[in-house]
């Protein structure tokens, strides 16, 4: 028989303000980690927290309470406690589910959160196991919130409202908290791993109704925006940890308008959305057709402005808006990629023309011309500055 935690329905910690934004800080007291709410005017500080009275303090939370990520792992916890307590953590701050697993003796499992004050981010990693939301579930707590998953890795599932999908590592999901669902993860080399945003129902300017044609289908992330957002949400988990106040209010905007214009993009319904929103998801994808062609030494306004359907004057404009220009991004993307190129070792043997021609400069001219500009020296000594370095460090 596969071991079901029953710890959702036991009553840990407080919930304050309700299950749609329950904030919390750490105090330790002789090993006993006990909850309390955060004030509501300090933003981007608010953690998944153990609620295991007696148990031993995670070790994440003891080595940084601020800005960022913070993730817990239930291997700080002794075996036998590790799966009520990941059911607690998962049911008390994403949302009520009833969890089994064949790895309930040994449960090895981690969750994470980011605060961007705008939107929730979880990060979840754990073994293979199945879940269920019933309605008795969602009566005791609703936090009213389609959940966009990325799946990073594994293989994971999902059912409902009458779909039923499969989805692998790069896929992304969507499932509504409101309606009784279920889902889980296969048995696999490596553990499953999900990033979740956290999208509240009163931020879509869209219908629930036509939402709902989304839940429990998978999404493939492999181009185009989804593919966009994918790259955006590991960057920003990888990056959390060195963000500052005032970049948690800033991207926290940019994340849900990211997420919004994936879904409006997915409907087809992007005239519901917010200029400011349709014009983050149009830069966003004209970043990556830049970053796509960067070797074309006839990527020029004009033609990334034909190829969006907007004049180049608009173009321009998005562009001003983020203090550069098109043609200063593409140039130092450019000159970003020859840097990487000529401090690989393992392109040593590559003259620099060839180095040149693949990012868009057509002679190696060009690039010497701008790469001393920038970098204050030509291509060849820093490459041989930057390769020199690197054996010194090898043989060190």
């Amino acid at each position: 028989m596969i071991p079901a935690c029953a710890a959702y329905s036991r009553p840990i910690g407080k919930v304050v303000g309700g299950a749609r934004n329950v904030r919390w800080q750490w105090r330790h007291r002789r090993h006993l980690a006990t909850a309390r709410p955060l004030p509501r005017q300090l933003p981007g500080r608010a953690f998944l927290a153990t609620y295991r009275v007696g148990s031993p303090s995670p070790r994440s939370c003891r080595e940084r309470c601020g800005l960022g990520l913070v993730t817990l792992h239930s291997t700080d916890l002794p075996p036998g406690e590790r799966f009520d307590w990941w059911c607690d953590l998962i049911s008390r701050d994403v949302a009520p589910i009833r969890v089994a697993s064949g790895h309930a003796a040994d449960f090895r499992a981690s969750a994470g959160a980011i605060d961007l004050d705008a939107v929730q981010l979880t990060t979840m990693s754990f073994p293979a196991l199945s879940s269920v939301r019933t309605p008795a579930l969602i009566r005791r707590s609703d936090p009213e919130r389609y959940e966009l998953a990325l799946i990073a890795g594994s293989t994971m599932w999902i059912s409902q409202g009458g779909n039923d999908t499969r989805m692998a590592a790069g896929d992304l999901v969507m499932w509504d908290t409101s309606r009784p669902y279920e889902g889980g993860a296969f048995d696999g080399p490596s553990p499953a791993r999900a990033i979740i945003v956290h999208l509240p129902k009163s931020e879509l300017p869209l219908p629930s109704g036509k939402v709902d044609a989304l839940v429990a289908g998978r999404m493939p992330a492999g181009g185009g925006i989804g593919a966009i957002l994918a790259s955006y949400l590991k960057t920003l988990v990888r990056e959390a940890s060195s963000m500052s106040l005032p970049d948690v209010k800033r991207l926290g905007a940019a994340t849900l308008d990211m997420a919004l214009a994936f879904v409006a993009h997915r409907l087809n319904a992007q005239d519901r959305l917010s200029p400011e929103t349709r014009d983050l998801a149009l830069m966003a994808r004209i970043r990556e057709f830049v970053e796509h062609n960067l070797g074309d030494p006839g990527l020029t306004p004009h033609a990334v402005a034909q190829r969006h359907h907007i004049s180049v004057r608009y173009l321009q404009l998005l562009f001003q808006r983020q203090g550069t220009t098109l043609t200063a991004w593409i140039r130092r993307r450019r000159l970003e990629h020859c840097r990487a190129d000529l401090a690989d070792p393992r392109l040593a043997g590559q003259p620099i023309n060839v180095i040149a021609a693949r990012w868009g400069f057509p002679r190696a001219a060009d690039l010497s011309r701008s790469f001393r500009a920038k970098y204050g020296l030509p291509p060849k000594d820093y490459r041989h500055e930057a390769l020199t370095s690197a054996v010194d460090l090898n043989s060190g």
